[in-house]
């Protein structure tokens, strides 16, 4: 499966991400929820990486900054839940400390607090 989003009922935006991830699955995501906002319209992330996640795989070029430049600043707040072995990949690879957006990491026992922090 890789990656997918959906916007929930309290209006955050929910990413899973699973096994293997490759490039083309992230940028379909990407893709996916730039269809469904409104030009000046932000949004909070919330992203479930689950037990089987292993990584990112796959020869694309990982270091593409194009949608980090044209919209990282209509994401207000990224909160990350997930197995702690993947904290400091997922906080690098989601732009901790170069965005202007706060990113936090969760364990999936604080998949509450994650919410809570969103909103």
């Amino acid at each position: 499966m890789g990656a997918t989003i959906e916007q929930d009922k309290s209006g955050l935006w929910v990413m899973r991400v699973s096994g293997a991830l490759r490039k083309e699955e992230l940028d379909a995501v990407q893709s996916s929820c730039l269809k469904v906002l409104g030009p000046h319209e932000n949004v909070r992330v919330l992203i479930l990486i689950d037990e089987d996640f292993c990584g990112w795989v796959g020869t694309e070029v990982w270091n593409d900054m194009t949608f980090f430049m044209q919209h990282g600043d209509r994401i207000e707040k990224i909160a990350l839940v997930g197995n702690p072995k993947w904290e400091e990949r997922m906080l690098m690879f989601t732009g901790a400390g170069l965005r202007r957006a706060p990113i936090r990491y969760f364990t999936q026992e604080q998949h509450a607090a994650a919410r809570a922090w969103l909103l």
